[in-house]
């Protein structure tokens, strides 16, 4: 890797750390803790590359990006910055950052992206102003590497023209996600319609759909319960459509591609659904993200008139080690009655176990279950709370191999923990086939680490 770097960050060690690693990669680093310093040196010239921070002590990285581009066409800048939400990874696509990395970075990552930067031209693109937002306005919540991951992969599809689908469990925010391409995109001033299966039906149902839209966002919700005709007819629909028409986005809690597999997905309406594929991670896969949630959940009641709660530290641990089946929707509702129900404005471990159906506490009861309960009691008291979930409805269908999966998972994983990774010795324990404990762990996606039991 070659070519001169200029990095601006009012923060000295991430300068020190930055510039040693691009010197051994034998790159010239120019380093400083100064926007109008950076923006002279861009000015002069120097630079095949700009990795930059947003807030500095004499200005706003990402505001200067526009000036950046004025004054040196093609040079790519990598935006890192500590301010790691959605709108940040937005700004940063649409004032044509190359790259955006949120603090803490990982830094072999960020050295492969500037090796990619310093031998690519950048992209062209231009945008309208994004909507201003403020934090508790957010459609989406979290600071987690996956929803990182996520906020980037929504700021590069957002003005595509190519058809998204969305893939997730269910209460995971799929549709916020799809709300979010919307708002955040071009079309944002056009409508944003939600249709379900049964919208399709009748005679007029597509042309209807469409008189709607117009040139706005079509979000077909959990296409994966599409009956077998409106499948037909969807893809109809799709090829009828003229190149300016509606932007397609799809959510499905269910394997498209093994329905596909099974004969029960049509595969033309699955290549024409899945342009970019966007996975919302589950809320266990994010856990560090509770408490932010929390507290966002517990603003946003206030605002909308409950009394004003906080949850007490030891309440967000208890949240944290909770399982969460029902993802980011079930800790929502859970927020809500906790709200209406607590005694006090701080919100107790023992009234958020109480509402969860209590969880583990050191207090006679192993596990979430109480002394003497049997387990398929306790199983009965989640399934029960599960289903009170959907109030005014059924929950999706697929429920045997979601209870089953959940079941499962922490089965094999705590049963491979007993015996350090032994496969054979938890087959044993088990008592099923070594070869059908590897099958599971394969479809479970449970990664297996052999290691000395400590006694």
């Amino acid at each position: 890797m070659d070519g001169t770097v200029l990095v601006a960050d009012d923060d000295r060690t991430i300068r020190t750390v930055l510039t040693q690693a691009l010197t051994r990669a034998g790159c010239k680093v120019h380093a400083t803790s100064s926007l109008v310093t950076l923006m002279r040196w861009v000015d002069e010239g120097k630079g095949d590359l700009v990795i930059s921070d947003v807030v500095m002590p004499d200005g706003n990285g990402l505001e200067a990006l526009p000036k950046i581009a004025q004054l040196r066409p093609g040079l790519p800048v990598i935006i890192i910055s500590a301010q790691n939400t959605i709108m940040t990874a937005i700004q940063a696509s649409e004032a044509d950052a190359y790259d955006y990395l949120p603090k803490p970075f990982d830094l072999p990552d960020l050295m492969k992206r500037s090796a990619r930067a310093l031998g690519a031209k950048r992209r062209q693109v231009s945008g309208e102003a994004t909507p201003a937002m403020s934090g508790n306005d957010l459609p989406l919540v979290g600071h987690t590497p996956a929803m990182q991951t996520l906020y980037r992969l929504v700021a590069r599809v957002m003005n595509t023209d190519l058809p998204v689908l969305i893939n997730g469990e269910s209460g995971t925010g799929k549709t916020l996600v799809a709300r979010s391409i919307h708002d955040f995109s071009d079309r944002r001033a056009l409508p944003f319609l939600s249709v379900q299966s049964t919208d399709f039906e009748g005679p007029d149902g597509s042309a209807a759909i469409l008189s709607k839209v117009r040139g706005g966002s079509i979000v077909l919700e959990e296409v994966g319960d599409f009956s077998t005709d409106v499948q037909a007819r969807l893809v109809h629909t799709l090829d009828a459509m003229l190149p300016n028409g509606p932007k397609i986005i799809a959510t499905s809690q269910q394997n498209l591609e093994k329905k596909m597999a099974e004969g029960r997905f049509r595969q033309d309406l699955f290549y024409r659904l899945s342009g970019i594929s966007l996975e919302v991670p589950t809320l266990r896969a994010r856990v560090d993200d509770i408490p932010l949630l929390s507290d966002h959940f517990l603003a946003r009641g206030e605002r909308d008139g409950a009394p004003t709660r906080w949850l007490a530290a030891d309440a967000k641990d208890a949240l944290r080690k909770f399982h969460w089946p029902g993802n980011v929707r079930q800790l929502e509702n859970t927020l809500r009655q906790l709200m209406a129900t607590a005694i006090e404005p701080e919100i107790s471990r023992a009234e958020v176990e109480a509402s969860l159906g209590a969880v583990a506490t050191d207090t006679g009861k192993i596990g979430g279950i109480e002394s003497g309960e049997r387990l398929s009691a306790s199983i009965a008291r989640h399934l029960q709370r599960y289903f009170d979930l959907h109030p005014n409805a059924l929950p999706p269908p697929g429920l045997y191999g979601r209870i089953l999966k959940e079941m499962e998972t922490p089965l094999l994983e705590i049963a491979l923990d007993a015996v350090a990774g032994n496969q054979a010795k938890c087959a044993d324990l088990l008592g099923i086939n070594r070869n059908t404990l590897r099958k599971k762990l394969t479809e479970l996606d449970i990664h297996v680490t052999r290691r000395r039991k400590l006694m």
